[in-house]
C-alpha cells in the first residue's frame, strides 16, 4: 500500500509532495497512521498513537446530559463511550528532529487500542535516536507515556532537550484535581506518570516560563486552562502557519465551546483559551491539528455564526 498523504491546496507552499526529509515508510498496515505535509521549509508528519475510548459524559462534564446525547446522536456516536484519537507529530526545522507528546505508552491494559507510537515511527521510518528536541503541551499521562516505555530512554540522545513550562513542572510536584471530573483511578494514573517523567527526564528539561522557540519557525507557548502550564505549538515558515493545539481544542468545540472535558484542570479558562485560539485560526486561516482531532487532525477553522466549523483537509490518494 502506497503512504497516504495530505494534498496541498494550491494557493500555499505547503506542499506534502516535496516533505522528502522524512525516510520512505515501511509497512504494510492496512490502517494509515501517518499524514505528511510541509510548512513552508518546515516538514510536519502527524503520528497516530492510536485510540482512546473514555466514557461519552468526560467531554462534556457541565452539558444539560439529554443535549449532550443528542450531540453524539446526530455525530453518530455511542452515548455511553467514543473513540478519542490521539496524535502526536513530528516537526523538522532546520538540523532539528522534534517530536511534539509522546502518547500513551504500554502499561495501561485499559486502553489496549493506544500506545503505539514507538511502532508506528519505526513503521513512518523515523528513528527516536534522530529526535533533538521533545515539546510537551502537558504532563497528562497519554502525553508522557511514550517516553517511560522500557528501552525508550536508552534509545533517545543522551543530550535530548524536553520543553515544557514552568507552571506544568511545579503543578505536578503536588497536582490538585479538585476541579476536574477525573476518576480517582486515572487520577492516581496521572499522578504516577508525571512522578515517574519527572524522575526519569528532570535533567533533560528546558523550562520556559511564557514562550520560547524550540526551531527556527517552531515556537511554543503557555496557554494554561487544560493544565496550568498547558502549551499550544505553533509552526511559520514561507507564509504557512500550523498550530498544534495539545488538549486545548476537542472535536465538540466547535458546537459547543462552552462545554468542560472532565480533564480540564481550569474548565473555566480552558473555555476561554479555546475560544481565543479558535478566533485566532479563523483570522489566521493556519492548518490545526490537536491531539484528540479524528485522525489525521489536519484541517482550518471556520467562522460558524457565533460558533466554528471544522473544514478538514482533503487527501490525495
Amino acid at each position: 500500500m502506497n503512504q497516504m498523504i495530505s494534498h496541498a491546496q494550491k494557493e500555499t507552499s505547503m506542499n506534502v509532495h516535496d516533505a522528502t526529509h522524512f525516510d520512505r515508510a515501511r509497512s504494510d498496515e492496512l490502517v494509515p497512521s501517518r499524514y505528511a505535509l510541509r510548512v513552508g521549509e518546515i516538514d510536519v508528519m502527524v503520528i497516530s498513537d492510536g485510540v482512546l475510548t473514555p466514557p461519552a459524559e468526560s467531554m462534556a462534564t457541565n452539558a444539560d446530559p439529554a443535549v449532550r446525547g443528542a450531540w453524539l446522536d446526530d455525530m453518530f456516536l455511542s452515548r455511553d463511550a467514543f473513540d478519542w484519537a490521539l496524535n502526536e507529530v513530528v516537526v523538522r526545522s532546520g538540523d532539528q528532529t522534534i517530536l511534539i507528546d509522546s502518547g500513551l505508552g504500554v502499561e495501561y491494559p485499559d486502553f489496549p487500542r493506544a500506545g503505539q507510537l514507538g511502532s508506528r515511527l519505526d513503521a513512518a521510518g523515523i528513528d527516536l535516536g534522530s529526535v533533538t528536541d521533545v515539546v510537551l503541551t502537558h504532563m497528562h499521562f497519554d502525553h508522557v507515556g511514550g517516553l517511560l516505555v522500557d528501552g525508550v530512554k536508552e534509545r533517545l540522545r543522551p543530550d535530548l532537550r524536553i520543553h515544557v513550562a514552568a507552571a506544568e513542572v511545579k503543578f505536578w510536584g503536588a497536582p490538585d484535581f479538585s476541579r476536574t471530573a477525573m476518576p480517582p483511578a486515572l487520577a492516581d494514573l496521572a499522578r504516577g506518570a508525571s512522578r515517574q517523567f519527572l524522575d526519569e527526564y528532570r535533567n533533560q528539561l528546558r523550562i520556559f516560563e511564557e514562550q520560547h522557540e524550540v526551531a527556527p519557525g517552531v515556537v511554543v507557548s503557555r496557554t494554561g486552562g487544560h493544565t496550568p502550564g498547558h502549551s499550544v505549538v505553533r509552526l511559520a515558515s514561507g507564509g504557512d502557519r500550523l498550530m498544534f493545539a495539545g488538549d486545548a481544542i476537542f472535536p465538540v468545540s466547535f458546537d459547543h465551546p462552552e462545554w468542560h472535558n472532565g480533564f480540564e484542570h481550569d474548565p473555566e479558562e480552558a473555555t476561554r483559551v479555546r475560544i481565543r485560539l479558535m478566533r485566532e485560526l479563523v483570522e489566521t486561516g493556519a492548518w490545526l491539528v490537536a491531539t484528540h482531532m479524528p485522525f489525521p487532525s489536519i484541517g482550518r477553522v471556520a467562522a460558524a455564526g457565533d460558533l466554528f466549523r471544522w473544514v478538514p483537509t482533503w487527501w490525495d490518494y
